[in-house]
């Protein structure tokens, strides 16, 4: 595990990045030129090795992500360090791709998604998110319904006609 120094170097080794210290000696770094409401790349960097990297845009994070789109840096090594933050900043300096125009999503704010095995899975509009439920567990949450459709057809799922 990389120390706290270490880490440190890594993340100040991006000029992009604007460091900021918080409570309880931990450091947050924020990108500034975000295309996005979301400028915080690393999140709570703490001396004891923790600290978290916003993921929320990045395809091949999606299953290691929390509920807030952060991953735990905690056991990184150096290389996966920097792949992550700088799969980060690319997905915050890149426009978010919106609906198909032949996507009708505005009137239909709900879809049921169904795979191979007869197993179900709800999409809803919800506010400005797109969020995927098994039953009444949420499985998954998107900022676009492009997101949430390449999400569904990944795990082999298709939209119930």
């Amino acid at each position: 595990m990389l120390t706290f120094e270490e880490k440190l170097a890594i993340i100040e080794s991006f000029p992009q990045l604007t460091r900021n210290e918080v409570s309880l000696k931990r450091v947050n770094f924020h990108y500034e030129e975000s295309l996005h409401d979301k400028k915080t790349v690393v999140y709570h960097l703490h001396p004891n090795g923790n600290g978290f990297v916003f993921v929320g845009f990045v395809k091949s994070y999606q299953k290691q992500k929390d509920d807030k789109g952060f991953i735990n840096i905690r056991d990184f090594s150096a290389e996966e360090l920097r792949t992550v933050i700088e799969a980060s900043i690319h997905s915050l300096s890149q426009k978010r791709e919106e609906a198909p125009k032949n996507t009708v999503v505005s009137d239909q704010l709900e879809q049921t998604w169904v795979d191979k095995q007869n197993r179900t899975l709800l999409l809803q509009q919800e506010d400005a998110l797109w969020n995927v439920y098994h039953g009444m567990n949420l499985e998954a949450s998107f900022e676009s319904y492009v997101e949430a459709e390449q999400y569904l057809i990944e795990e082999g799922f298709s939209l119930q006609q």
